[in-house]
Protein backbone atom coordinates (compact mmCIF):
# COMPACT_ATOMS: atom_id res chain seq x y z
CA UNK A 1 0.00 0.00 0.00
CA UNK A 2 1.37 3.93 -0.80
CA UNK A 3 1.96 5.94 1.53
CA UNK A 4 -1.08 8.18 1.21
CA UNK A 5 -3.88 6.32 0.98
CA UNK A 6 -7.58 7.96 0.70
CA UNK A 7 -10.69 6.19 2.25
CA UNK A 8 -13.46 7.24 0.10
CA UNK A 9 -17.41 6.31 -1.44
CA UNK A 10 -18.09 7.80 -4.44
CA UNK A 11 -21.47 9.09 -3.03
CA UNK A 12 -20.17 10.78 -0.26
CA UNK A 13 -20.38 14.17 0.06
CA UNK A 14 -17.65 14.55 2.60
CA UNK A 15 -15.59 12.59 0.55
CA UNK A 16 -16.60 14.22 -2.64
CA UNK A 17 -15.35 17.94 -1.17
CA UNK A 18 -12.13 16.02 -0.18
CA UNK A 19 -12.01 14.23 -3.82
CA UNK A 20 -12.12 17.84 -5.12
CA UNK A 21 -9.33 19.20 -3.12
CA UNK A 22 -6.87 16.60 -3.46
CA UNK A 23 -7.39 17.54 -7.29
CA UNK A 24 -6.79 21.07 -7.41
CA UNK A 25 -3.84 20.15 -5.07
CA UNK A 26 -2.38 17.84 -7.53
CA UNK A 27 -2.18 14.96 -5.41
CA UNK A 28 -3.41 11.97 -6.23
CA UNK A 29 -3.29 9.18 -3.13
CA UNK A 30 -3.82 6.10 -3.59
CA UNK A 31 -7.57 5.14 -3.84
CA UNK A 32 -9.74 2.72 -1.96
CA UNK A 33 -13.67 2.35 -1.81
CA UNK A 34 -15.91 1.99 1.59
CA UNK A 35 -19.04 0.95 0.18
CA UNK A 36 -21.56 2.98 2.89
CA UNK A 37 -24.81 1.43 1.74
CA UNK A 38 -22.91 -2.63 2.14
CA UNK A 39 -21.67 -1.21 5.72
CA UNK A 40 -18.30 -1.27 5.18
CA UNK A 41 -17.70 1.35 7.12
CA UNK A 42 -18.59 -0.66 9.99
CA UNK A 43 -16.12 -3.22 9.66
CA UNK A 44 -13.40 -3.48 12.43
CA UNK A 45 -10.47 -2.30 10.05
CA UNK A 46 -12.50 0.77 9.10
CA UNK A 47 -12.97 1.44 12.83
CA UNK A 48 -9.78 1.26 13.97
CA UNK A 49 -8.71 3.67 11.15
CA UNK A 50 -11.35 6.16 11.66
CA UNK A 51 -13.68 5.13 15.18
CA UNK A 52 -16.48 7.11 13.57
CA UNK A 53 -16.50 4.65 10.91
CA UNK A 54 -16.86 7.35 8.40
CA UNK A 55 -15.29 8.44 5.46
CA UNK A 56 -12.94 10.23 4.33
CA UNK A 57 -10.01 8.98 5.97
CA UNK A 58 -6.64 10.07 4.60
CA UNK A 59 -3.93 7.56 5.45
CA UNK A 60 -0.52 8.55 5.83
CA UNK A 61 2.85 7.16 6.35
CA UNK A 62 2.67 7.97 10.03
CA UNK A 63 -0.67 9.42 10.89
CA UNK A 64 -4.89 9.01 9.83
CA UNK A 65 -6.75 11.74 9.03
CA UNK A 66 -9.80 12.31 9.64
CA UNK A 67 -13.08 14.65 9.22
CA UNK A 68 -12.95 16.26 5.87
CA UNK A 69 -12.93 19.85 6.98
CA UNK A 70 -9.48 18.89 9.13
CA UNK A 71 -7.93 16.85 5.84
CA UNK A 72 -9.07 20.10 3.62
CA UNK A 73 -6.69 22.50 5.82
CA UNK A 74 -4.17 19.66 6.21
CA UNK A 75 -3.86 20.12 2.21
CA UNK A 76 -3.56 23.71 2.56
CA UNK A 77 -0.92 23.74 4.99
CA UNK A 78 1.15 21.11 3.09
CA UNK A 79 0.44 21.71 -0.53
CA UNK A 80 0.20 25.79 -0.23
CA UNK A 81 -0.81 25.83 -3.90
CA UNK A 82 -2.93 26.62 -5.72
CA UNK A 83 -3.96 28.48 -2.68
CA UNK A 84 -7.68 27.77 -1.53
CA UNK A 85 -7.68 30.24 0.81
CA UNK A 86 -7.43 34.01 0.51
CA UNK A 87 -4.45 35.28 1.33
CA UNK A 88 -6.23 38.08 3.64
CA UNK A 89 -7.37 37.45 7.39
CA UNK A 90 -10.48 38.58 6.38
CA UNK A 91 -11.24 36.81 3.45
CA UNK A 92 -9.93 33.31 5.06
CA UNK A 93 -12.82 34.10 7.70
CA UNK A 94 -14.95 34.28 4.92
CA UNK A 95 -14.41 31.00 3.16
CA UNK A 96 -13.88 29.48 6.07
CA UNK A 97 -17.80 30.36 7.44
CA UNK A 98 -19.00 29.77 4.21
CA UNK A 99 -17.26 26.16 4.35
CA UNK A 100 -18.68 25.74 8.02
CA UNK A 101 -22.08 26.59 6.95
CA UNK A 102 -22.25 23.58 4.72
CA UNK A 103 -20.16 21.46 7.07
CA UNK A 104 -21.65 22.08 10.13
CA UNK A 105 -25.43 23.09 9.21
CA UNK A 106 -26.23 21.72 6.17
CA UNK A 107 -25.04 18.60 5.23
CA UNK A 108 -24.81 17.00 8.51
CA UNK A 109 -28.71 16.87 8.76
CA UNK A 110 -28.85 15.21 5.68
CA UNK A 111 -26.60 12.51 5.64
CA UNK A 112 -27.04 8.90 5.80
CA UNK A 113 -27.17 7.83 9.01
CA UNK A 114 -29.62 11.08 9.62
CA UNK A 115 -31.62 9.84 6.66
CA UNK A 116 -31.75 5.95 8.05
CA UNK A 117 -32.78 7.24 11.44
CA UNK A 118 -35.77 8.85 10.27
CA UNK A 119 -36.87 6.27 8.40
CA UNK A 120 -36.26 3.61 10.95
CA UNK A 121 -37.02 5.36 13.94
CA UNK A 122 -39.85 7.84 12.87
CA UNK A 123 -41.44 6.43 10.66
CA UNK A 124 -41.03 8.97 7.26
CA UNK A 125 -41.22 7.94 4.09
CA UNK A 126 -38.85 8.86 0.98
CA UNK A 127 -41.36 12.21 0.74
CA UNK A 128 -40.99 13.19 4.28
CA UNK A 129 -37.58 12.26 4.07
CA UNK A 130 -37.02 14.54 1.08
CA UNK A 131 -39.23 16.87 2.84
CA UNK A 132 -36.41 17.11 6.21
CA UNK A 133 -33.72 17.48 3.84
CA UNK A 134 -35.08 20.35 2.32
CA UNK A 135 -35.79 22.31 5.18
CA UNK A 136 -32.08 22.59 5.92
CA UNK A 137 -30.53 23.02 2.84
CA UNK A 138 -33.03 25.80 1.51
CA UNK A 139 -31.97 28.06 4.71
CA UNK A 140 -28.37 27.27 4.23
CA UNK A 141 -28.29 27.78 0.32
CA UNK A 142 -30.62 31.31 1.49
CA UNK A 143 -27.62 32.46 3.53
CA UNK A 144 -24.72 31.44 1.12
CA UNK A 145 -25.97 33.04 -1.36
CA UNK A 146 -25.64 36.28 0.76
CA UNK A 147 -22.32 35.29 2.05
CA UNK A 148 -21.69 34.61 -1.74
CA UNK A 149 -22.86 38.12 -2.83
CA UNK A 150 -20.17 39.76 -0.49
CA UNK A 151 -16.87 38.31 -2.63
CA UNK A 152 -14.50 41.06 -4.09
CA UNK A 153 -14.59 38.63 -7.82
CA UNK A 154 -16.70 38.37 -10.31
CA UNK A 155 -19.29 35.82 -8.88
CA UNK A 156 -18.13 32.67 -10.55
CA UNK A 157 -16.30 31.46 -7.00
CA UNK A 158 -17.77 31.72 -3.41
CA UNK A 159 -14.94 34.35 -2.72
CA UNK A 160 -12.34 35.98 -5.29
CA UNK A 161 -11.61 34.78 -8.51
CA UNK A 162 -10.85 31.23 -7.96
CA UNK A 163 -11.79 28.03 -6.02
CA UNK A 164 -11.32 27.92 -2.39
CA UNK A 165 -11.95 25.66 0.03
CA UNK A 166 -16.18 27.23 0.52
CA UNK A 167 -16.00 25.91 -3.53
CA UNK A 168 -15.21 22.57 -2.52
CA UNK A 169 -17.75 22.27 -0.07
CA UNK A 170 -20.58 23.63 -1.99
CA UNK A 171 -20.48 22.18 -4.97
CA UNK A 172 -21.16 18.35 -3.44
CA UNK A 173 -23.64 19.83 -1.32
CA UNK A 174 -25.66 21.23 -4.84
CA UNK A 175 -25.10 17.93 -6.29
CA UNK A 176 -27.04 16.48 -3.47
CA UNK A 177 -29.63 19.05 -3.37
CA UNK A 178 -30.46 18.83 -6.97
CA UNK A 179 -30.24 14.82 -7.52
CA UNK A 180 -31.25 13.45 -4.36
CA UNK A 181 -34.02 16.32 -2.92
CA UNK A 182 -34.66 17.89 -5.88
CA UNK A 183 -34.23 21.60 -4.95
CA UNK A 184 -34.47 24.11 -7.42
CA UNK A 185 -31.42 25.98 -7.84
CA UNK A 186 -33.10 28.90 -9.94
CA UNK A 187 -33.72 30.41 -6.45
CA UNK A 188 -30.01 30.85 -5.84
CA UNK A 189 -28.47 31.82 -9.13
CA UNK A 190 -25.47 32.65 -7.49
CA UNK A 191 -25.12 29.74 -6.25
CA UNK A 192 -25.99 27.95 -9.18
CA UNK A 193 -23.53 29.66 -11.54
CA UNK A 194 -20.51 29.42 -9.07
CA UNK A 195 -21.83 25.68 -9.89
CA UNK A 196 -21.73 25.87 -13.58
CA UNK A 197 -17.93 27.25 -13.58
CA UNK A 198 -16.81 24.79 -11.30
CA UNK A 199 -18.32 21.96 -13.83
CA UNK A 200 -15.91 23.21 -16.20
CA UNK A 201 -12.95 23.02 -14.13
CA UNK A 202 -11.15 19.63 -14.54
CA UNK A 203 -10.30 19.06 -10.49
CA UNK A 204 -14.26 19.53 -10.16
CA UNK A 205 -14.53 16.98 -12.80
CA UNK A 206 -12.52 14.11 -12.08
CA UNK A 207 -14.11 14.81 -8.50
CA UNK A 208 -17.36 14.31 -9.75
CA UNK A 209 -19.25 10.60 -8.12
CA UNK A 210 -20.12 9.96 -11.80
CA UNK A 211 -16.29 9.72 -12.70
CA UNK A 212 -15.52 7.83 -9.65
CA UNK A 213 -14.55 4.03 -9.85
CA UNK A 214 -16.96 2.37 -7.60
CA UNK A 215 -19.94 4.38 -8.87
CA UNK A 216 -23.17 2.51 -9.43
Amino acid sequence: MSEMVFFDYWRSGAGYRTRIALALKGVSPERVAVNLVAGEQRSEEHQARNPQGFVPALQLADATLTQSPAILEWLEETYPEPALLPSDPIGRAKVRAMAALICCDIHPLNNLRVLRSLREHYGQDDDGVIAWAQRWIAPGFAALEALAAESPGKGDWCWGDGPTIADCCLVPQIYAAVTRYGVDMTVYPRLARIDATAALHPAFEAAHPMNQPDCT
